[in-house]
């Protein structure tokens, strides 16, 4: 079966045939790096992880280019700066550092690169004099605005009226603009905030042409594939669009538009004045540190990527006791046949079950997955206990390389099992959660490679910086960088 995506702009599924098959690009958009990743912010990282698997086993690794942005300049980002008491070069290389933490402990693979907002700013200011000689954007004030108008198709992926466009954007009413659905591309910037120099004085981009930009720079004028959540279909892509279309002229942007869907928790809209907003690193903290991360990959493979997702405690329940299950017969295994081996991305098609594969294929179904991989589980089990040790091998193969498809059983099988007693009380819902997993012994190895991690931070080597960290979360340590530039750490 060819592999099918659905298009959130021809709103249909549709056979995926890349523009170039030995150039296959995806874009997704990546964190706005001023506070830590939240549940709702890992179900992208997680889905996308998922395509770029499955399409580097289809058309091999060295032939697929993932791009994911940093978004480091930003209001917010501004503001949370000013509320923290830190400069904002700090709070976004803390910020970001987390975020790598984070998805490395859910198993998600690095994207081929990583651009950050702010280290592209030329090819922004030089896309913006592009829409300006084209006619598509205008000069106003200190600011450039993108003309709506001058679009003709505009709205062709969120399929709104004008109405509801200028509703749903949060529109910014200012009296310099032509029309009242223009968006900003540039706006000027004070002395205290991020700038650069530009044609139309000091100041900083637009969220949207930042997206536009750095994709284009990395995976040319028109590409494949373009992921994010459904909250980002208008106005940010369907502005993203708009910019890139206007500045290339006959050249589509991107053939096909993948959003996943919302989510929330216990059945209720995430929010902190609620009470029920978590991080990813809160719940890597629920389910027994980084090592368990793949609890909370599994908990978002059970639902399709284009539902909602709800999150629960029971779901992060019945996620851990399927893990359970499936490591235990990777035990099996590892004591009847071989040593099981961390593999992370070089799939063998050959080993995957024809319904594993089909499944994936039909716009990645990773709930028919994980019912197909329950069925080998018993099958495997029951060659076990009958003895047929080929019949154990093929269908551990099986489940082995499908483990690497959805980035799931990538840790050693009698690890898990050991480590399994943090779960015997289950799923705590409490502040006492974070205490039950907190070091209070000093450790002068732990201890020396946070201070050799503060050092190469303080040298601006970010690279090293990252490594000891992902490191650390390897072996269960969780590091926690305070706004006094010191850092605590603790057994996750």
């Amino acid at each position: 079966m060819p592999l099918t995506l659905y298009n959130t702009l021809s709103r249909r599924k549709e056979i995926f045939t890349p523009l170039d098959a030995k150039n296959v690009r995806l874009y997704v958009c990546g964190p706005t790096v001023y506070d830590l990743a939240h549940i709702g912010n890992a179900r992208p990282v997680i889905v996308f992880d998922v395509l770029y698997r499955l399409l580097r086993a289809e058309y091999g690794a060295a032939h697929v280019t993932y791009v994911r942005n940093i978004t480091d300049v930003d209001d917010k980002i501004n503001a949370a700066a000013k509320e923290n008491g830190e400069s904002i070069r700090d709070l976004t290389t803390r910020t970001a550092e987390a975020f790598h933490a984070d998805v490395a402990a859910l198993n998600c693979l690095s994207p081929d690169a990583e651009p950050r907002a702010t280290e592209h700013v030329a090819p922004m200011i030089a896309m913006i004099e592009k829409l300006i000689a084209s006619g598509h954007a205008y000069e106003a004030e200190g600011h450039v605005l993108f003309s709506v108008p001058s679009k003709k198709d505009y709205g062709k992926l969120s399929r709104r009226d004008r109405d509801d466009m200028i509703a749903g954007a949060r529109v910014e009413v200012a009296p310099y603009k032509r029309d009242p659905a223009d968006f900003v591309l540039w706006k000027p910037s004070p002395p205290d905030l991020p700038g650069w120099d530009s044609p139309w004085g000091r100041g900083r981009p637009g969220w949207h042409i930042e997206c536009s930009a750095m994709s284009g720079e990395f995976l040319g004028e028109s590409f494949d594939i373009h992921g994010g959540g459904l909250d980002l279909i208008f106005p940010h892509h369907e502005n993203e669009i708009a910019q890139s279309e206007c500045a290339h002229p006959g050249k589509p942007f991107v053939k096909y538009w993948l959003h996943n869907g919302f989510v929330t928790v216990e059945g209720e809209k995430m929010a902190k004045s609620a009470g029920n907003f978590r991080t990813i690193r809160d719940v890597l903290v629920e389910v027994g540190g980084p090592f368990y991360g793949e609890v909370i990959r599994f908990a978002t493979l059970k639902t399709h990527y284009r539902q909602p997702l709800d999150w629960t405690n029971e779901g992060l329940r019945e996620a851990k006791a399927k893990l359970d299950r499936w490591y235990r017969l990777l035990e099996i295994r590892q004591g009847i046949l071989q040593p099981h081996q961390k593999v992370a991305d070089k799939v063998n098609p050959a080993s995957v079950a024809l319904n594993v594969k089909v499944a994936l294929e039909d716009d990645l179904n990773t709930p028919e997955v994980l019912s197909a991989v329950d069925t080998i589980v018993d099958e495997a089990f029951r060659a076990q206990r009958a003895g047929d040790i080929a019949e154990l091998r093929h269908l551990t193969d099986e489940l082995l390389e499908t483990g690497k498809l959805l980035g799931l059983l990538q840790q050693d099988p009698e690890v898990w099992s050991k480590r399994g007693r943090v779960f015997e009380a289950g799923i705590t819902e409490s502040a006492s959660a974070t205490d039950k997993f907190t070091d209070t012994v000093t450790n002068p190895r732990i201890d020396g490679l946070v201070q050799k991690r503060l050092d190469a931070r303080k040298a601006k080597d970010f690279a090293l910086a990252d490594k000891i960290r992902a490191d650390l979360a390897a072996e269960g340590v969780i590091l926690e960088d305070k706004p006094d530039g010191n850092t605590k750490w603790r057994r996750g």
